[in-house]
């Protein structure tokens, strides 16, 4: 790095806040929390404000510098750490993390980009309103990080992605310009609607500094249970039938194989499973807008009509918010299982619902064929068809060996399925640089030129995470 752009730098944001690798160990900045991507940065740039961001992209733009944003660091697909090259800024946003105000009658929230989704939902909860969007990693994901991958989480089934819960954005540009569109209006036609090029956008367009989200009023009850199925099929004819006697109050359909929750006894045995030994487990949530005597009745006669019909073998209601969490808990601590037991084979796909068991059975057997004792851990929001649809290394394998050996097939296999099923092979985690090739293979080639032509438009030096998704 030149003297002149570090301590170009350093005026912008102070000295304590630029931070280089051969001074101390950034691996906090430089390496995906999966630790499968490792890059080495130009510098570690910590603004505080959306001045100083538009001051730094000025700076870079300026100089012909590559920005990578970064918001908590929790993403999957490796898009928001330097590559090797050390000539990235990596710009980390986490100082940027006010709440700027709460609109309790707009039913809105306006916070920074760097606050953690934890602490918005808090907000929100302060002023005795929702915020719904609700995920693994929301005690150290940001905002910003959310809205740039458009993360799903738990609660689609009822309010939709980031972007559906997006209003307005505050945006950086490419060469350091102010985006101010913090709109709180929910009916605004004048012209393109430019948020919807920022959010999903994995920083490759501009950085997001800032955003206006719904909020919406609390549910005066919440009933979570946890349901046993034969099959995915009636896992499925179960979410028809929730939907029929729940409408929108159903604000939660999860699903489980019993691999996944087997790994999860196996490493943390001390959390409760009061259903085990079911091909498929589901867990389901009503958020009702009446009292909880209202809740607990539809409920109850939903899972009774459910046993009635074959469609679960067993159930068991949560008596309390101590074991909603419980079963929540279960289901969230599925991954951490999965990374316990090893390295695997991951994959984040959408279908549609009608579609998903038959993929799951033509998959399942095709899997099985080309790579025998390969385990499948099948889990994910089977309520918007998203399946965390992984495969671990056969018992006694080593999981390093099986993933680096056999991540292309397994992928192709998986993805061509993906798309004979009219699926897609990224739901929520993004494209980064995990999936760019994929992403150039498998879009139409109408729908890259078209978003190429807009990188160009926004950001015609490629500066900003260049070698992500496109």
């Amino acid at each position: 790095m030149s003297d002149s752009l570090l301590q170009a730098l350093r005026g912008i944001v102070g000295d304590a806040h630029v931070l280089r690798p051969q001074d101390q160990d950034l691996s906090a900045y430089e390496q995906d929390w999966r630790r499968r991507y490792h890059g080495r940065s130009l510098a570690v740039v910590r603004p505080a404000s959306t001045a100083e961001v538009a001051a730094v992209m000025r700076l870079a733009h300026e100089q012909g510098v590559p920005v990578v944003t970064q918001g908590g660091n929790t993403g999957l697909v490796g898009g928001s750490v330097p590559d090797a090259s050390g000539t990235q800024i990596l710009l980390s946003l986490q100082r940027m993390n006010r709440l700027r105000g709460v609109d309790p009658a707009n039913l809105t929230l306006t916070a920074e980009a760097g606050m953690v989704l934890q602490l918005v939902q808090q907000a929100a909860a302060q002023a005795e309103l929702l915020f719904p969007l609700s995920l693994a990693a929301e005690g150290s994901c940001t905002l910003g990080g959310v809205l740039a991958t458009n993360a799903g989480g738990t609660q689609v089934l009822r309010y939709g992605n980031a972007r559906d819960l997006c209003l307005g954005l505050e945006v950086v540009t490419a060469d350091g310009q102010i985006w101010e569109g913090l709109s709180g209006l929910r009916k605004d036609n004048t012209g393109y609607d430019l948020r919807h090029l920022f959010v999903g956008s994995e920083g490759t367009l501009g950085v997001i500094t800032a955003a206006t989200m719904k909020l919406y009023p609390r549910p005066r009850a919440r009933m979570t249970a946890l349901a046993a199925c034969a099959s995915l099929q009636a896992a499925v004819d179960l979410l028809s039938l929730a939907q029929q006697h729940c409408a929108s109050a159903l604000t939660g359909f999860e699903v489980m194989n019993e691999l996944s929750l087997q790994l999860v006894a196996r490493h943390f045995p001390h959390l409760t499973q009061p259903l085990s030994g079911h091909a498929w487990t589901v867990l389901l949530e009503l958020s009702d807008a009446e009292n909880e005597a209202h809740a607990r009745a539809q409920f109850e006669g939903m899972l009774e009509q459910a046993l009635e019909q074959g469609l679960i073998d067993d159930a068991a209601i949560a008596e309390n918010l101590t074991q909603s969490h419980a079963m929540w808990h279960l289901r969230e601590s599925i991954p951490l299982a999965q990374a316990e037991e090893g390295l695997n084979i991951k994959h984040d796909i959408s279908l549609p619902v009608s579609r998903i068991p038959e993929f799951v059975t033509q998959c399942d057997a095709a899997l099985a064929q080309a790579f025998p004792g390969a385990r499948l851990v099948n889990f994910g929001h089977l309520g918007d068809g998203n399946l965390h649809y992984n495969l671990q290394a056969p018992e006694g394998v080593s999981a390093a060996e099986f993933l680096g050996t056999h991540e292309h097939a397994v992928n192709q296999l998986v993805f061509d399925h993906v798309q004979t099923h009219g699926g897609s092979f990224s739901a929520e985690h993004g494209i980064g640089a995990l999936k760019r090739d994929e992403l150039a293979q498998r879009k139409s080639p109408v729908a890259l030129q078209l978003m190429r032509a807009i990188k160009q438009a926004l950001d015609p030096k490629g500066l900003l995470n260049p070698g992500r998704m496109l």
